[in-house]
């Protein structure tokens, strides 16, 4: 069994900064095999606002893997938008845009979905598509294959603020030729796991689609802070959510999701 823990959407310049010791403290107790971090580490993208969401990287269990989002390409600076959009997010955080991890367990790739061009939306490209398809196509159907992406591929019940990740239904069709299991996301600040089937009618395939809500921030929509717990074994996962609470001090699990595998295809349990 491997162990993920998936924070997203930190926001470091509009954080509570009474979650950051409580969040680092037990994650260590939770020993993860993986840490995933999917995208929005900043609020506008600033340097001071890198070098806090570094500093909170670093006091963090390795190994990670770390995408941008909308919120890391600057928003006012338009030059640096249009000509150097994660020049900072690369200075900071990581020089890879496409980062890997791969064991006997899981192989996880995680996608850039933010564009200079838009304020909020994101999208994945064809390349973007081919070389994840190609690296968990080179993966054993023994190993859990997961993608990461800020941008969603599916929406949580409700009302609907935003949009899926542009080219989702190509993307969705390249990841059931190579079988990806599982598409972690963030951008909505709203914790929710299901499968992919509702939305995509592709037959004989669905994925679990898994969004984390804000771990740090104060813009949240209606949610108490959390981040995700996924324990991951072959063909069965438990989705483990931790919401802060004021009175206790600390992230509590107020809920669990369990899905398994039947040939292809995610089901609640």
């Amino acid at each position: 069994m491997r162990t993920i823990v998936h924070l997203s959407d930190l926001h470091f310049g509009r954080i509570d900064e009474a979650l950051i010791a409580p969040i680092i403290a037990q994650i260590h107790e939770i020993a993860p095999d993986l840490i995933v971090v999917s995208g929005d580490l900043t609020q506008r993208a600033k340097s001071e606002q890198f070098r806090e969401a570094r500093q909170f990287l670093d006091a963090l269990p390795q190994p990670q893997i770390v995408v941008p989002g909308n919120h890391d390409v600057p928003l006012f600076n338009v030059i640096a938008r249009f000509f150097r959009p994660l020049t900072k997010y690369r200075r900071y955080i990581t020089q890879q845009l496409q980062p890997i991890f791969i064991d006997e367990e899981i192989a996880v790739i995680g996608i850039n979905t933010a564009r200079s061009l838009t304020i909020k939306d994101g999208r994945v490209n064809d390349r973007q598509i081919e070389l994840a398809r190609r690296e968990l196509a080179a993966v054993g159907d023994h190993v859990v294959k997961i993608i990461v992406t800020h941008h969603p591929f599916d929406l949580p019940p409700g009302p609907q603020h935003h949009d899926l990740v542009g080219k989702a239904l190509p993307a969705m069709r390249a990841f059931a030729i190579c079988g990806a299991d599982v598409l972690l996301a963030g951008h909505v600040h709203t914790s929710s796991a299901a499968s992919s089937a509702a939305r995509y009618d592709i037959a004989g395939y669905s994925a679990l689609v898994v969004q984390a809500g804000t771990a740090t921030s104060t813009r949240s929509r209606g949610e108490a802070n959390s981040f995700n717990v996924l324990r991951v074994d072959p063909h069965r996962i438990a989705v483990e959510r931790m919401h802060w609470q004021d009175e206790e001090g600390k992230f509590v699990q107020t809920a669990t999701q369990e899905f398994e595998q039947r040939g292809n295809e995610w089901f609640t349990v």
